[in-house]
């Protein structure tokens, strides 16, 4: 069946981008994120090989808390939520010379004030890292820390650079370097593990993560320059569009700081449990990032410029559709991958990253904490996808009060959990509020643009039965498998070969579960494969 009409065929290039490309984008971008998660994989093997869950590594995860903050909030949140909407308005309305007046303005005006801030850092490293960041730490830690902070506060500015490009050609429907510009920057850190820290320590890992972020502007800024855009600085508060992008920007400034208190709550309460759990904390959260980057971010970067676009040109309905035909496949594969982590934690951890310095003990940590983080994947993932459906609508202010809400109920159930459950308890304080604020940004989209159908709830409850069933098959094997992977008697070729089947079982009951209870998802998508093998393809 031909689902493109004449009508589609006579839409603005603005509005064009049809359910196909949106697939073949978000392929690109999910390859070089696996490519870059992959990247970031082995970088925390040679990390974890070389500092273990040391205190040496609790100063240097530390010390990253502050630059984080500062590039998540000028640059990465702030320009990009807020850029996107306007500067892709003018693109679809193909006022180009607008759009690239605007990018100059708000890039210049934003660098100005993240140098400022940064200085002021820089000159009270020392308190900030003592009474919010770290103050569990030692002496020799803190100091560590607070060193380690100022030489990294050159990286937001060159990341956020990136995070300008990034906005500037992803509004472009250009996505291939600014999924490759991460691949970039990983290199950089594990150029800075192998070659740098076996000599100069935390800070060799320091020098990397620099020359990482330099490459990852730089490859992006080259893309611009040959699509025709210079920068040229000004201060022109009149340039049109710099006010909408300045009310935008304010409460998303918040929102993003309150992402990122979060982690600092987490830091500040995992220093005072003891050396290793700050390292602990960090580790976990990496290898929980890796689907929640592979399988939402992809996602959500591809259709965050596609429904800005459809909500600049009043089609509505065709962004509710974008949102909804993103989350049910996003759950649906989200499931099984929140589930490998909970059952396979301990196998996964000594798989990945038990080598060198890395001990028993140090798995034992890390792969708690990545239980109780992995409880929360899901609603991680139906919040980057909704937080960009607000975004796309020019609303910031919703997803902020959520977030700060989320910030205030951390707090709390970090004070709570941490006496009870240690380090795993600050893990599950950020799966538990996230899965609040995901509820919250929810319940105000019903309110406003209505539900998102029966179809996507009818898939959510089809694709959590075949997730029951995978869950008893993994919980059957995830003992042996754990006793089989464990490297302290040395690694073998059947180990890794089980650990790989373990995997491959529990997918396989999923999959096989999910076409039994006709999840749509995995419908369409056979449907799809065998209309493309000859001799049944449909006219």
């Amino acid at each position: 069946m031909n689902v493109n009409s004449d009508d589609d065929q006579q839409q603005s290039p603005s509005a064009r981008l049809t359910t196909r490309s949106v697939a073949v984008n978000a392929g690109i971008v999910a390859a070089a994120f696996i490519v870059s998660r992959i990247l970031g994989l082995l970088r925390e093997v040679l990390i974890a090989s070389q500092f273990g869950t040391s205190p040496e590594y609790d100063a240097y995860v530390a010390a990253f808390r502050i630059p984080d903050l500062l590039f998540l909030v000028v640059m990465s949140g702030a320009f990009g939520s807020a850029f996107i909407p306007v500067f892709g308005g003018f693109i679809g309305r193909r006022e180009y010379a607008k759009a690239w007046a605007l990018a100059s303005t708000v890039l210049t005006y934003t660098v100005v004030v993240l140098l400022i801030v940064a200085q002021i850092i820089f000159f009270f490293a020392g308190p900030i890292i003592g009474t919010l960041i770290a103050p569990g730490l030692g002496p020799e830690q803190q100091e560590l820390a607070v060193n380690l902070t100022r030489m990294l506060l050159l990286s937001p500015l060159l990341l956020g650079l990136g995070a300008a490009a990034k906005g500037m050609l992803e509004a472009q429907d250009s996505f291939t370097l600014p999924a490759i510009a991460p691949i970039l920057y990983n290199v950089g850190i594990i150029f800075g593990a192998v070659v740098l820290a076996p000599e100069y320590g935390a800070y060799g890992l320091a020098y990397g993560v620099i020359v990482g972020a330099a490459a990852h502007a730089t490859v992006q800024f080259v893309d611009l320059a040959l699509r025709g855009w210079s920068f040229r600085p000004s201060f022109n508060y009149r340039t049109e569009g710099l006010g909408t992008v300045t009310r935008l920007m304010a409460p998303r400034i918040i929102g993003q700081a309150a992402f990122q208190v979060n982690i600092i709550v987490m830091t500040n309460f995992g220093s005072r449990l003891g050396d290793s759990r700050v390292s602990a904390l960090n580790y976990a959260y990496q290898l929980f990032m890796l689907p929640h980057g592979v399988l939402a971010l992809s996602l959500s970067t591809v259709i965050f410029p596609l429904m800005a676009r459809q909500f600049e040109l009043g089609q509505h309905q065709e962004m509710k559709q974008t949102l909804t035909r993103a989350l049910g496949p996003l759950i649906f594969l989200t499931f099984p991958a929140a589930i490998g982590l909970i059952v396979f934690r301990e196998s996964i951890v000594q798989m990945i990253l038990q080598f060198g310095t890395f001990s028993a003990e140090s798995t034992q940590l890390v792969a708690t904490a990545l239980a109780y983080f992995a409880i929360g994947l899901i609603a991680f993932a139906v919040v980057e996808a909704i937080t960009r459906a607000f975004y796309a609508m020019q609303d910031t202010l919703t997803p902020v009060i959520a977030a700060v809400l989320t910030v205030a109920a951390n707090i709390g159930l970090s004070w709570l959990l941490a006496p009870i459950l240690g380090h795993g308890g600050l893990a599950l304080s950020i799966s538990i509020t996230t899965s609040i604020e995901a509820a919250v940004l929810l319940f105000v989209l019903y309110r406003r643009i209505g539900g998102l159908g029966s179809p996507l709830l009818l898939s959510v409850l089809r694709t959590s039965a075949a997730a029951v069933v995978m869950t008893i098959v993994a919980l059957l094997i995830a003992g042996p498998v754990a006793e089989a992977t464990d490297p302290g008697d040395g690694r073998s070729i059947w180990s890794i070969g089980l650990f790989l089947f373990a995997l491959a079982t529990a997918g396989a009951t999923y999959l096989c579960a999910a076409w039994y209870l006709r999840a749509p998802e995995l419908i369409m998508l056979i449907e799809r494969i065998s209309s493309r093998i000859p001799g049944r393809a449909r006219g």
